[in-house]
């Protein structure tokens, strides 16, 4: 089962902010996550907040149904807006992601974006995005959200091959997540993603070629590529353990890293961010980017995570809580931190390093600027290759790039 939330201090109920968290406010881009935690079933190795039916059986009775989940998410955006106040700032980019947001009718996401546009408006160019199992699509629900306002998709594809989909617990079969992005395009979506996963127990280089060129001849304009991680707690950690499938190997990790980026990069993908490529700036996912440079975003929906100005808090997990709270008048908030300027040095750090240009350099302490040194002598980073004072990742580093992180932060 998912993971537990952190401590905190608690949310008012109302989820008013300090005052100082909408200073500057105006300069800062606003997004929201929006989070839909139901999946027709779990797969062995996710660990997210998400919930399938019979694990809701008897736990949040009608509370924690989909049936009414819009309504419910509807009730968080409006508490947004009273609790962000006169903040004139327009939504510039929506996720909804889960679970299988796609469970929902459509029109369900279609509301939950029309009510953001009704409290909040939309920037004129925003990017709205919506995560779909290819089994859970076809033409016409996907015309029906490019007709409300969607226009991005992300297709959690993961493998081309069969056995690899099926350790993954994954229930689509092969050539679905190709022909959803064909589907996608002809429903008017510009912006299509593909999800793909390397490192799975049985997975060959032979496999992971394959998945890369089904990915790439199915023609998106973005690719994520991520490494398996073994959570504890989640069926695939339970089968390692009983010795019914091998553990994942980080070296195997890294030669389907650079495999992945050398065909991405012939393909003409450029990577922006460690585990993301993109076919031109435009591709790039503006939301995920909004994350990464610490801007603010409200995560409306169970379990969902929120910063605005140096403040983060979390929601309740289970459907029925969070569905009571707001039945109640209530914020949903579980607890909340504030930050300090340290924080956000460190959160810095270790976000925007991942990123193609870098953290600056003087956002290191002595001992982090030694170490960026010895980061350079070593050909992890660059040698400053836009004169700005930035420390940027070679190849190499963005195979050690958590190693490298923790070595600059100290």
């Amino acid at each position: 089962m998912p993971s537990a939330l952190p401590d905190g201090e608690p949310v008012p109920d109302d989820g008013s902010l300090p005052l100082h968290a909408l200073t500057g406010a105006a300069a800062r881009p606003l997004g929201f996550y929006l989070h839909v935690p139901y999946c027709a079933s779990r797969c062995g190795y996710c660990d997210f907040n998400t919930y399938t039916a019979s694990e809701l059986r008897g736990s949040g009775g009608t509370l924690a149904s989909r049936d009414n989940y819009a309504e419910t998410l509807v009730e968080e955006i409006r508490l947004a807006r009273k609790a962000l106040g006169d903040d004139p700032r327009p939504v510039e980019t929506v996720f909804v992601g889960g679970g299988t947001p796609t469970l929902l009718p459509a029109a369900d996401l279609v509301r939950m974006l029309a009510a953001l546009r009704d409290e909040f408006g939309l920037a004129p160019d925003a990017e709205i995005t919506t995560e779909a199992n290819p089994d859970s699509v076809d033409p016409r629900y996907l015309a029906e959200l490019r007709e409300g306002g969607f226009n991005r998709v992300s297709f959690g594809m993961q493998s081309a091959r069969r056995h690899v989909l099926r350790v993954l617990d994954r229930t689509h079969t092969p050539g679905r997540p190709e022909a959803c992005v064909a589907e996608a395009r002809a429903a008017g979506f510009d912006h299509v993603n593909l999800d793909l996963i390397y490192g799975t127990p049985g997975e060959s280089d032979g496999d992971w070629h394959a998945s890369l060129e089904a990915a790439l001849e199915a023609g998106p304009d973005h690719v994520s590529a991520y490494a398996l991680i073994v959570e504890e707690g989640t069926q695939l950690a339970r089968r390692i353990r009983r010795g019914e499938v091998p553990m994942t190997d980080d070296d195997v990790h890294a030669d389907r890293y650079l495999i992945a980026e050398q065909r991405l990069s012939e393909a003409g993908f450029t990577w922006y961010e460690v585990s993301n490529w993109a076919a031109s700036e435009a591709g790039r996912c503006r939301h995920n980017e909004l994350y990464w440079r610490g801007a603010d975003w409200w995560g409306a929906g169970p379990g969902a995570h929120s910063h605005v100005g140096g403040v983060r808090w979390w929601n309740v997990k289970h459907p029925g809580a969070y569905a009571q709270a707001l039945g109640e008048g209530r914020s949903p908030g579980a607890g909340r931190e504030l930050l300090s300027d340290e924080d956000r040095r460190v959160e810095r750090i270790l976000l925007e390093l991942r990123l193609a240009d870098g953290c600056p350099l003087g956002l290191l302490a002595p001992a982090g600027a030694q170490a960026a040194q010895r980061a350079l002598a070593d050909g992890l980073l660059q040698p400053d290759p836009y004169g700005q004072g930035r420390a940027v990742l070679t190849l190499r580093g963005r195979l050690l790039a958590d190693a490298v992180v923790r070595d600059l932060v100290d």
